[in-house]
C-alpha cells in the first residue's frame, strides 16, 4: 500500500492509537533480548513469587523465572502467528475466491461446497484432533489456523470479484486474452484493497486470540513461551498476590494487541473505502 495511505491512517485518532499499540508490541517482541538479560526458561537466583523490583520488573513465578522476560517472548509467538495467518489465509482466500469467480461452472460450485463444509466444522475440534497426532509448533499453528480462516474470506472475495469482472478495464483485459493470474493479481486484487485489508486484520486478530486460547488449554508447543500459557500457569496461583504482576500484565498485553489490530483495521477501511471516507468527512463537517 502507498505511504500516503498510512499517513492518512496515522492522522485518524483510532488509526494512530492502533499503529502505536502494534508498534509497541512489535518493538517489545523484536528487542526482547535487549530489554531483558534473562531467557524465558532461565531459573534465576531470586526466590519464587518475588514481587516486582528493579532486577525483575514483573517479579518471578513459581519456578523463579522472570515474568517480564516471558511476557516479551510471548509477544513474539503471538505476533508471529497473527501476521503469518493474516498473510497466508488472505493469499488462499484470493486464490480460491478469485479463481472461483473467474472460472465459474463446476470449479466454482466445488470450492463453494468446500467453503460451506469448512465453515460448518468447529475449529477447536479440528485443532484438538490435529494436535493429538502432530506436534503443534508455530509453523503448524500458522498452517492450521490459516486452513481454518480462509473460507470466510474466500466467499467475500468471490462475491467482490464477480462484481469487478464487469468493469471496463477487466473486460478489456479479458478481450485481449489475459490469463487468470494476470487478471486476478494485476486488475482485481488492487481494487480489492479495502476488502483484503479488512480480511487480513480480522484473520490476524482471530489468530492471536485463538493462539492464546489454545495455549491456555495446553494445545501448543511446550518449548515455546505464549501469553495463553502464562495465563494458564498464573491462574493456578490466583489465591496469592502474584496474580497481580503475573496474570494482569499478560491479559493486558493480549487485550492491547487485539485493540491495536481492531483500531488499525477500522482506520484503514475508512481511508481505503471512498464511501466511508465521504461519511467521515461529512461527520467532521458537522453533518448528520
Amino acid at each position: 500500500m502507498h505511504v500516503d495511505v498510512w499517513h492518512e491512517v496515522a492522522e485518524r485518532g483510532a488509526g494512530r492509537a492502533g499503529l502505536i499499540l502494534i508498534g509497541v508490541m512489535v518493538a517489545l517482541a523484536v528487542f526482547a533480548p535487549v530489554l531483558s538479560p534473562y531467557s524465558p526458561r532461565e531459573n534465576t537466583d531470586t526466590p519464587a513469587f518475588s514481587p516486582p523490583s528493579a532486577e525483575h520488573w514483573l517479579g518471578t513465578n513459581d519456578a523463579r523465572q522472570d515474568i517480564w522476560t516471558q511476557l516479551l517472548y510471548g509477544a513474539r509467538t503471538s505476533l508471529s502467528v497473527g501476521f503469518g495467518v493474516a498473510l497466508l489465509s488472505a493469499f488462499i482466500s484470493v486464490l480460491i475466491g478469485g479463481t472461483s469467480a473467474i472460472f465459474g461452472g463446476l470449479y466454482d460450485r466445488f470450492w463453494m461446497r468446500v467453503v460451506d463444509a469448512s465453515i460448518a466444522i468447529p475449529d477447536v475440534i479440528v485443532i484438538i484432533l490435529v494436535a493429538a497426532y502432530l506436534r503443534p509448533n508455530v509453523l503448524m499453528m500458522i498452517l492450521l489456523l490459516s486452513a481454518l480462516s480462509w473460507p470466510g474470506g474466500a466467499r467475500v472475495i468471490r462475491a467482490q470479484t464477480l462484481t469487478l469482472k464487469e468493469r471496463m478495464h477487466v473486460s478489456a483485459a479479458l478481450t485481449f486474452g489475459a490469463g487468470w493470474s494476470h487478471l486476478l493479481f494485476r486488475h482485481i486484487v488492487p481494487d480489492l484493497a479495502p476488502v483484503l485489508v479488512a480480511i487480513m486484520i480480522q484473520d490476524a486478530r482471530r489468530a492471536v486470540f485463538m493462539e492464546a486460547g489454545l495455549s491456555f488449554l495446553g494445545i501448543s508447543d511446550p518449548s515455546l513461551m505464549s501469553w495463553g500459557k502464562m495465563m494458564q500457569y498464573a491462574r493456578v496461583f490466583t489465591y496469592l498476590e502474584v496474580w497481580k504482576w503475573w496474570l494482569l500484565p499478560t491479559g493486558i498485553a493480549l487485550s492491547l494487541t487485539l485493540i491495536g489490530l481492531s483500531f488499525t483495521g477500522f482506520a484503514l477501511e475508512g481511508v481505503l473505502d471512498p464511501r466511508l471516507r465521504e461519511k467521515d468527512d461529512h461527520h467532521h463537517d458537522g453533518g448528520i
